[in-house]
């Protein structure tokens, strides 16, 4: 098996959608399970944020009038459903169902079309990001998929590779989302950025927690859990 990683970056403006995590820098959302044939697609998105941000996200998510995947300038007209599973302050787990897709352009559907069946996807939306994981059977040729989905991108959108190699932990990201919190997720990307994991280090707790304007305490309880919670994933007890 092999994975091909690729992202799919908006500008300002568009994307109703993708303004909304632009707008709030700790909202993302998760995609866990996506299947798509070639009439119909089918998916669970977990998204997490601050209370704001959710409440900022969830109509714009759910209005039926518009296409939330496609890439091209034409968009889709085809039926859409979207059932909120579980709401909570700072998450919200979304149902989606789709049909008559057979002339839409975006990511499931264009992938089933060049690579058949037996794909499996991931995906998250954070920021300018669109980012998009695909599992498929290692005879199956990408580069064809590659050209198809840049070959039709609507004005403001961008599409890069991130990688293609063998398969790895699939589902990793997945479990670490749903264990981190998310002012830890918030704490250990803050970290990251500022240098805090580097050798040697490019910042101190102490810098950190005066940057994000959190006690250093609180900052160094969200950061060891949040480590906790990916390594405990990549060694096995996640």
């Amino acid at each position: 098996m092999r994975e091909f990683e690729f992202v799919v970056r908006f500008d300002e403006g568009a994307s109703a959608l993708m303004d909304v995590f632009r707008a709030h820098p700790r909202l993302t959302a998760r995609t866990t399970e996506c299947t798509a044939t070639a009439e119909t697609m089918w998916r669970v998105d977990h998204i997490r944020g601050p209370p704001e941000a959710i409440d900022a996200v969830e109509p714009v998510f759910t209005d039926e009038s518009r296409c939330n995947e496609c890439l091209d300038h034409r968009g889709c007209d085809t039926s859409r459903e979207y059932q909120v599973l579980d709401r909570r302050a700072d998450g919200l787990t979304v149902y989606t169902y789709r049909e008559g897709v057979s002339a839409c352009h975006f990511v499931p559907r264009v992938v089933h079309e060049h690579v058949g069946d037996g794909v499996a996807f991931e995906a998250r939306r954070s920021g300018d990001a669109y980012r998009w994981k695909v599992l498929y059977r290692s005879e199956r040729s990408v580069g064809e998929l590659y050209d198809a989905i840049a070959a039709d991108l609507r004005p403001g959108l961008s599409l890069e590779v991130s990688h293609l190699s063998a398969a790895g932990r699939w589902g990793a990201s997945e479990r670490i989302d749903a264990a981190l919190s998310p002012e830890g997720r918030a704490a250990l990307e803050a970290a990251a950025e500022a240098g805090y994991y580097e050798r040697p280090r490019r910042t101190t707790v102490q810098e950190l927690s005066d940057r994000l304007d959190v006690p250093r305490s609180t900052l160094q309880y969200r950061l060891r859990n949040a480590e906790d919670a990916v390594v405990s994933t990549f060694v096995g007890r996640g």
